[in-house]
Order: structure tokens, then C-alpha cells, then sequence
């Protein structure tokens, strides 16, 4: 779960930091308090983008930090694989640093890249905000809801279509190669032959490049070369050092020290001589040739040529020569290998057929218990008299995720004909049957951690109840966060924030605080009063606070 929160100059946010709880925690605020920013800033950590101007005024960076508790072995499992490591208590700590050019997000202290942290907090979290409820309205968004209820079961399989799809879209590549006449058959022919000349009649070999590239920049540098290793030879004067050795020998007798010095001299000696003997040895060896400096200079040229055409290396022009070689035997044996390739796509099409008929038959049938569950859940959510299926269509064209076209439709009134959500559902109506998926697919997907914001959108009276008890058996199994303004969703609470916006001191700052029973209470008659909070505000608070618990 996600047990901590720590927010530092972001956007109206000094300072914050909040320890969440098991089962139902909730935000509330007065309207304007900021209470978006919290959840975005949650959002932010975990890899969303980065609105402008999230660096509080005057401060040089925005930081975020969010701790998560995982102890589930399988959650652990899943993590190592992504070589995410928890510490013995099972803490992951996901950072997010906010700077004026850059962002930098880190896990556990490591670095990560944007689609590794998605990969990670995808097992950790999911946030369900007002963007998802028109998502609702594309038809793809329908099918990926499906396939996530039912992935268990269908992942070897759906797997196995996807790898059977990348073979078949390499054969059609492959015979659409084939698609030539026969005058633009002989003409390709004939260039290829002429390109496989060219690089064999170079009779290249591996590392000539690199050796004849040394030999040519001492050719190059030749005359640079000599001088100086005539004016190191004259430097190196071993006749001083013979002088001294002499000197040094007529006392060497009368002090020991002396005598360490002699015979530092005499090794100084033999080491200036055998120096100077590799210096006249390497200058006898060296020598300008105009034939051969030629030589080397049309070589790499040729060598250079060719990996102009073919390749950046002499390796990369073996590997091209190579698809030449097959590309020319297509050619030559072209009728035969395209009755081939078209008999090898009709297999595979017989084959994809037969696994993206297994996928649509498994869809539809789990379908029908996906949305018995879901119109369940909607009846729970005040959906009287609600009608909710999904229809299918194949596509004319196979997929990598099979051939099937899929879309949920809703009646909401006895009588009405099925439609698409969008021709039906309004914005309340949309949030109540998303939370009616979210329901479903809590059971289904493990995701310990569910964030809700403005689920509450067009909603009151009876239907807020409803959507309170439908959180509150969510937050049974799942630690679920959420903000919300219905007093009928905040009194369902396990443990309720306030967020509060003060102003002063030429500044306007954010703060979020842990409520405790009696707060909690002043809270809730806050939000059935209004501005005006009597006696009979907080008796009805206390009774809201009391009938939610035996509810739980």
C-alpha cells in the first residue's frame, strides 16, 4: 500500500507530508483548496507529465516522494524481476525531482527510466481519474477493460498470437519482395550481381581497416617522427654519464655511500645505452617508400568506398554481401520461392485464424460474466433498471492482439434500445459505471492501491450512498484514496484529511492534515452546512459517522 506521501515546493505546496492508512482514506477541502494538487502530484511521481509552472514561486526545484508498503510474495516476485529490490520491511520508495530544464525519477535511490517506473508502479497503484471516464467512450478502451479481467487466462494465448503475427507480417514483407515483373526482376538481378563483384573483387578481410590505417599514419607522419627521435637520440648523452661513472669510481672505496651512487650511475648508464639503441634500432627501421605510402593510400580508399555503399565497417560489408547473396537466389529461383512464401501465409493464416477464434470465443465468454458483474455493480450504484452488455464485431484483418472489435452498451431505462455509452451515460452516469469496473476488476487484478478523483462527479442523495457503500466494500481488500465533497463518501471514511489553503505573509500555501474522530465529525457537518454549521449540523454528522460504521 502506499503508506507515506512527501511533497516539497510544489505548485502551492511548501511543505507537506501525510501518512496514509488501510481501507478508505479521504480528502477533503473547501473548493480551491488544492485539493487536485495532491493527487497530482501523486500522479506526477508516478510518471505523468509535468505541468508547467509545478515549481513553487522562488524555490529552485519541486520533489515528491511516495513510500509504499509491499508484502504480498507474489507482488515481490514481480518487483525482483524488474530488479526492484524492497527492503526487508518490503519498502519501495519512488522519488520524482522537479527542476526548472529536467526531471529526475528515481526508485529505491536508482535512476529509471520513464517506461521502467509505468512498468513498477503499474503493480503498486492505479489512478482513476476524471480522464477515465472519457476513455470510456473509445471503443479499444472497451476491449483492454476485457482483456484485463480475463488475463490469466487468456496471457499464453494472447501471447502466442501476438509472436504468430510478427511471422506473419514478415512473410507478407517477404512476398511483397516478390511483387516484380520480369524486366524489373532481370534489372534488380543485374545490379545486385554487380554490387557482390564489387565487394569480392575487394577480397576484403576482417581488421585490414584498423592495420593498414596504423601503417599509413606513420607513413603520414613520418618525417615528424624521425626528427624527433633524432633530437631524443641526441639528448640521451650517455659519454657525460661515462665521465661521472669514471669519477665516481676513484673514490667509490674510501664511502659506502659512494659506492650506491657509482652503482646507480652504472645501471643510469646501461639504461641510456640500450634506449639509445632501440631510438637508432626504431630509426633504421623506418623508412618512406612513395610506392608503397601510394599503395596504402588507394587501399584504404577502396576500403573507404565501399563502406560508404555497404556498411560502416568491413564486418557490417560481409553482413550486406551476404543479404545480397540470398536476395539474388530469391531472384534467380523467384517463381518457386513466391509459391512458396504464399503457401507458408496460407498456413499461418489458418493458424492465426484458429488462435484469434480460440481468443474471440474466450472473450465472449467471459464477457457475458464481466458484464453480468458489472450491471450488478451498476443496480448497487442506483442503476434501477439498467441493461449492460458488450457486442462484438470482427475485423476484416488480423492483429497482433487478435481480430475482434469490441464495445460495451447500456440501457438505462425499461424499454430502450442498447446503445454505446457515450449516446446514453452523462458525467455522473459515466463515473458511477466506471466505478462499477473498477469494482470488478479490483477483484480480479491484485492492485493493492486504488486512487479515486472526482468519482463523485454529478452524483447526490441516494446514488452518493450507494457510491460510498461501493467504495467502502472496495477499500474491504484494497487500500483506496480519494477526494471527494459528498459527506455521504466522507463519513464511510477510515481516515479522513482536510486540505486547506491560508494565504498570508504575501504568499498562498497548500497544507493537508490527519483528522482525528472529533475533526472527522466537524468535518462532515461542514460539508451538510455549509457556511452555517448548528448543533443539529453536528448531530447529524455524528449520526452519518455512526450509521457508515455499522455499514462496514
Amino acid at each position: 500500500m502506499l503508506s507515506e506521501l512527501h511533497v516539497k515546493n510544489f505548485a502551492l505546496i511548501e511543505k507537506a507530508d501525510v501518512e496514509f492508512k488501510e481501507g478508505l482514506n479521504v480528502l477533503t477541502g473547501e473548493t480551491g483548496a488544492g485539493k487536485s494538487i495532491i493527487i497530482g502530484s501523486v500522479t506526477i511521481a508516478l510518471g505523468g507529465k509535468v505541468p508547467k509552472d509545478s515549481i513553487r514561486k522562488g524555490a529552485d526545484y519541486a520533489y515528491i516522494e511516495l513510500i509504499f508498503t509491499v508484502s504480498d510474495p507474489e507482488k515481490l516476485r514481480l518487483l525482483k524481476e524488474l530488479d526492484v529490490y524492497p527492503d526487508r520491511d518490503g519498502t519501495v520508495i519512488i522519488s520524482k525531482k522537479i527542476m526548472p530544464s529536467r526531471s529526475l525519477s528515481k526508485i529505491n535511490d536508482e535512476t529509471v527510466t520513464a517506461g521502467k517506473l509505468r512498468d513498477i508502479t503499474g503493480l503498486l497503484i492505479d489512478i482513476h481519474g476524471q480522464h477515465e471516464h472519457q476513455s470510456l467512450l473509445y471503443k479499444s478502451k472497451h476491449l483492454e477493460i476485457l482483456d484485463r479481467y480475463q488475463d490469466k487466462k487468456s496471457h499464453n494465448l494472447k501471447e502466442n498470437i501476438a509472436g504468430t503475427y510478427r511471422e506473419y507480417q514478415r512473410l507478407k514483407e517477404r512476398l511483397s519482395s516478390f511483387a516484380l515483373d520480369e524486366e524489373a526482376r532481370l534489372r534488380e538481378m543485374d545490379f545486385i550481381r554487380y554490387e557482390i563483384e564489387e565487394i569480392e573483387n575487394a577480397e576484403l578481410k576482417e581488421g585490414e581497416e584498423e592495420e593498414l590505417s596504423a601503417k599509413y599514419r606513420l607513413f603520414l607522419h613520418g618525417k615528424k617522427i624521425t626528427e624527433s627521435l633524432s633530437m631524443a637520440y641526441s639528448a640521451v648523452n650517455t659519454e657525460l654519464i661515462g665521465r661521472a661513472l669514471k669519477e665516481i669510481e676513484k673514490v667509490s672505496s674510501y664511502d659506502q655511500k659512494i659506492s650506491v651512487i657509482r652503482d646507480q650511475l652504472f645501471d643510469a648508464d646501461s639504461i641510456l645505452n640500450d634506449i639509445n639503441h632501440e631510438i637508432a634500432s626504431y630509426m633504421d627501421d623506418l623508412s618512406f617508400d612513395e610506392v608503397e605510402y601510394r599503395q596504402l593510400e588507394e587501399r584504404l580508399d577502396v576500403i573507404h568506398n565501399l563502406e560508404a555503399k555497404y556498411g560502416k565497417t568491413i564486418t557490417q560489408i560481409f553482413e550486406n554481401l551476404e543479404e545480397k547473396r540470398i536476395r539474388l537466389e530469391e531472384l534467380e529461383d523467384y517463381d518457386h520461392l513466391k509459391q512458396e512464401t504464399e503457401q507458408e501465409i496460407s498456413k499461418i493464416q489458418d493458424k492465426l485464424d484458429q488462435l484469434c477464434g480460440q481468443l474471440s470465443y474466450m472473450r465472449k465468454q467471459t464477457a457475458k460474466e464481466l458484464t453480468k458483474k458489472i450491471k450488478n455493480g451498476l443496480k448497487d450504484l442506483n442503476f434501477i433498471d439498467v441493461e449492460f452488455s458488450m457486442e462484438f464485431t470482427k475485423l476484416d484483418h488480423y492483429t497482433s492482439n487478435g481480430y475482434d472489435e469490441a464495445e460495451f452498451v447500456i440501457s438505462t431505462n425499461p424499454g430502450e434500445a442498447m446503445k454505446s455509452l457515450g449516446a446514453v451515460a452523462s458525467g455522473g452516469e459515466m463515473s458511477r459505471i466506471m466505478l462499477a469496473i473498477k469494482t470488478v476488476l479490483a477483484d480480479s487484478d491484485d492492485i493493492p492501491t486504488l486512487i479515486f478523483d472526482e468519482i463523485d462527479t454529478g452524483i447526490s442523495g441516494r446514488t452518493a450512498q450507494k457510491v460510498s457503500e461501493q467504495l467502502s466494500s472496495i477499500a474491504g481488500s484494497h487500500q483506496v484514496i480519494l477526494i471527494t465533497h459528498l459527506p455521504q463518501i466522507a463519513a464511510m471514511a477510515d481516515a479522513h484529511y482536510e486540505i486547506l489553503k491560508k494565504a498570508g505573509s504575501g504568499k498562498t500555501t497548500t497544507t493537508i492534515r490527519a483528522l482525528s474522530e472529533r475533526e472527522m465529525v466537524e468535518e462532515l457537518a461542514r460539508l451538510l452546512g455549509g457556511a452555517e454549521i448548528t448543533e443539529a449540523v453536528r448531530e447529524n454528522a455524528r449520526e452519518m459517522k455512526r450509521l457508515a460504521a455499522l455499514k462496514k
